[in-house]
């Protein structure tokens, strides 16, 4: 349930959309994958204006989430089109970057991308390999519902060494269930 600000209380985590004044905060979240990751492949921390320019770009089209807690930002989430052409307009590519793990943002974010008309939610997931990966994020995929759906072999190149990027989606039978499941324990 929202309220009337666009925000959902979830435990003692409060889920709201972001807004541009919040670029600064996510970019101290998002530095550390950029740095210190290959869960992302871009190399260089964007600018806060230029991190502003993507909120206002996604936001113009699809949500985008901030998790606090205490008035902490401690994650964020958003979906943007998986490609540019036309046939693609029901699928998205979801994002998430935590300071800790927060499965209800997803569960919104993919009720919110639903009541859009979004089909198709994607994650593309660098396969865990080494001190640079993140290996809890295959696992947090599978509890959330979502499938393996295929792989792309040496198509991402950081650390001076080629990732391979899992495609995880989420099948709309599991959809439901998550929904079932969100449900009941609230």
């Amino acid at each position: 349930n929202c309220n009337s600000d666009g925000e959902r209380d979830i435990m003692e985590i409060k889920i709201r959309t972001a807004k541009v004044e919040d670029a600064e905060k996510l970019l101290d979240i998002y530095s550390y994958y950029v740095k210190k990751t290959a869960v992302t492949f871009e190399y260089e921390v964007p600018s806060v204006e230029e991190f502003q320019e993507r909120i206002r770009h996604i936001s113009s089209h699809y949500p985008y989430l901030i998790a606090e807690e205490e008035g902490e930002i401690i994650g964020y989430s958003y979906a943007d089109r998986l490609r540019p052409r036309a046939a693609f307009g029901w699928d998205v590519e979801m994002t998430i970057y935590l300071k800790q793990d927060i499965r209800h943002m997803y569960t919104l974010m993919e009720d919110i991308l639903r009541e859009q008309g979004v089909v198709n939610a994607v994650s593309l997931i660098t396969k865990p390999t080494d001190e640079y990966s993140d290996f809890n994020s295959v696992q947090f995929h599978e509890k959330m519902g979502y499938k393996h759906a295929g792989e792309l072999k040496d198509c991402g190149y950081k650390f001076n060494r080629w990732y391979d990027i899992y495609a995880e989606k989420l099948p709309p039978e599991a959809q439901v269930e998550i929904r079932s499941l969100i449900e009941e324990l609230e």
